[in-house]
């Protein structure tokens, strides 16, 4: 079974961290949530979830992916962790993937990780940012390799199903986007 690690920064978006765990959960991939601070952890939104563990208790464990919902200041708490930074270099180093949507494939940035890549994020915010080589598409989901991005809230769904298909296959993807009614 694949692995995902998603990491909650006080400030995530709530709706892009729910869509993402429910998601990948239904499609029977083991979904780790991991708060950067102990507790609950308070979303953009108001919302307070309870992570599945502590950051530090994960720290040495590999995951197939690690996930970054977006959401203000929760991106730039990411982008400012030393801890996410070196889980994502590591990632990335042993080619596995890395993902972010809205404003977190800032923190991607700050790894390094979208230096020539086509990427997407929230508009304003990730196409501002000085990233040698990148082309900012504007497109709802971006997947370069081994690095996804997407947009924001509105494209949480599209960027959790485009995730679930890297990771369980299109056959899994389908089942569980037919099992959502979405046409």
């Amino acid at each position: 079974m694949a692995s995902v690690l998603i990491p909650l920064a006080p400030g995530f978006e709530d709706m892009e961290a729910t869509t993402l765990v429910d998601i990948l959960r239904r499609a029977g991939i083991e979904v780790v949530t991991a708060g950067l601070t102990p507790g609950l952890v308070e979303g953009s939104r108001g919302m307070r979830v309870q992570p599945d563990a502590n950051l530090d208790d994960v720290l040495g464990r590999d995951f197939d992916m690690i996930v970054l919902p977006g959401g203000m200041p929760g991106s730039e708490h990411l982008q400012n962790d030393a801890r996410v930074q070196s889980l994502l270099k590591r990632h990335a180093a042993a080619g596995r993937y890395t993902a972010a949507i809205c404003a977190a494939p800032m923190a991607l940035a700050a790894a390094g990780l979208l230096d020539n890549r086509r990427i997407t994020g929230y508009p304003g915010m990730v196409d501002r940012l000085t990233i040698p080589g990148a082309h900012y598409s504007g497109a709802p989901v971006e997947i370069d390799g081994r690095v996804v991005t997407s947009r924001g809230p509105g494209t949480a769904l599209d960027f959790a199903l485009s995730l679930v298909e890297l990771l369980a296959g299109r056959a899994r993807r389908e089942e569980v986007e037919a099992a959502l009614v979405r046409a």
